[in-house]
């Protein structure tokens, strides 16, 4: 089995932030006899978190834990990827496409693109291929992946921020509808002042921009195709939905392009939903689009999360083998 898309970290960088890593930390390591709640639990905790952020995401010890729950769950592929806007190279791309105004949503994106660029890409894809010889060895092949968030017209700086890597793959992926995050719990309040027609509106324009980024021939996958769903705001026209299903299916299919399972929203968000949800994925199934699945882990103890249980439902659909990648070369994987 296989996880294609799993992340190292992300912020902004908060005390949920801090408590969540320390979550993941202990998952693998027992606290030493410290009782929770005690003194020398909040010692070794701090002690913890104080190594971990000194050391960096990119570290061995922190890989080791991703290689760890691999081990534990029996995976033969890892795809290891970032999001580009972690990058401080792409800071002028995402400025360039965001809304960052001095007004509420520009401010609170501006905090947020501030929080979250803080690393070097050439470090990323340098701390990959050191570990890829090391999961070798424990016979688990890791990929280096790279989630690239898309802006219409921004094709052509794209490339050029990519190129000259040694990806394994390029994920295509949509967080920004005209420029705003629509997943940022920040910014989360714009969607409590839409009418349900405002509401489907947005959502063509964020099926519109998932269908250029499609036929752009970009990405070797394009990732959670309905994630606009993210905080459960939903239109109810099956009509105007099935259309675009059928739409974004047949571009899949046209340039050749896979996407995925994806977990993340399913237990990390509050529409509690697989992305493509299902009557997106009959649809993407009948038109015979090729799966990958995903965990969407942004912690090692996330890692592999509902892969199985997602490849067992594509088997259950009639789907023999799902697809990886090298050196952005399609391979099938039997299932």
């Amino acid at each position: 089995m296989i996880d294609y898309h799993v992340h190292l970290e992300e912020g902004p960088y908060s005390f949920r932030w801090l408590e969540r890593t320390s979550q993941a930390i202990r998952f693998f390591n027992e606290e030493g006899g410290a009782a929770k709640g005690s003194k020398a639990f909040i010692e070794l905790q701090m002690k913890q978190l104080s190594e971990r952020l000194q050391s960096g995401c990119y570290s061995e010890e922190w890989l080791d834990l991703y290689l760890q729950q691999a081990k534990q769950l029996g995976l033969r592929e890892v795809g290891i990827v970032d999001h580009l806007y972690r990058f401080k190279e792409t800071r002028a791309y995402f400025e360039r496409y965001m809304q960052l105004d001095d007004n509420e949503v520009g401010r609170a994106q501006r905090y947020w693109l501030d929080s979250v660029m803080t690393e070097s890409m050439d470090d990323f894809v340098s701390a990959i291929n050191r570990a890829k010889e090391k999961w070798s060895l424990h016979g688990i092949s890791l990929k280096l992946g790279i989630e690239a968030d898309y802006f219409v017209g921004g094709e052509e700086e794209l490339a050029t921020l990519l190129e000259g890597y040694p990806w394994d793959y390029v994920i295509g992926s949509v967080h920004f509808v005209d420029g705003w995050g629509f997943d940022n719990p920040q910014t989360q309040y714009i969607f409590e002042d839409m009418d349900a027609t405002t509401l489907q509106q947005n959502y063509e324009r964020f099926f519109a921009t998932v269908e250029k980024m499609i036929h752009s021939s970009m990405f070797d996958f394009v990732a959670h195709l309905d994630n606009f769903k993210v905080f459960n705001y939903k239109v109810e026209d099956a009509i105007f939905l099935d259309s675009w299903y059928e739409s974004i299916a047949k571009a899949l299919v046209t340039t050749n392009t896979a996407t995925e399972l994806n977990a993340g929203l399913y237990y990390r968000y509050p529409v509690n939903e697989i992305c493509p949800g299902p009557r997106f994925l009959q649809i993407l199934m009948e038109q015979g689009v090729a799966f990958t699945v995903s965990s969407d882990a942004h912690f090692p103890d996330d890692l592999g999360k509902f892969t199985f249980a997602n490849a067992d439902l594509l088997k259950s659909l009639g789907v023999q083998s799902i697809v990886g990648f090298e050196q952005r070369v399609k391979k099938l994987i039997d299932i």
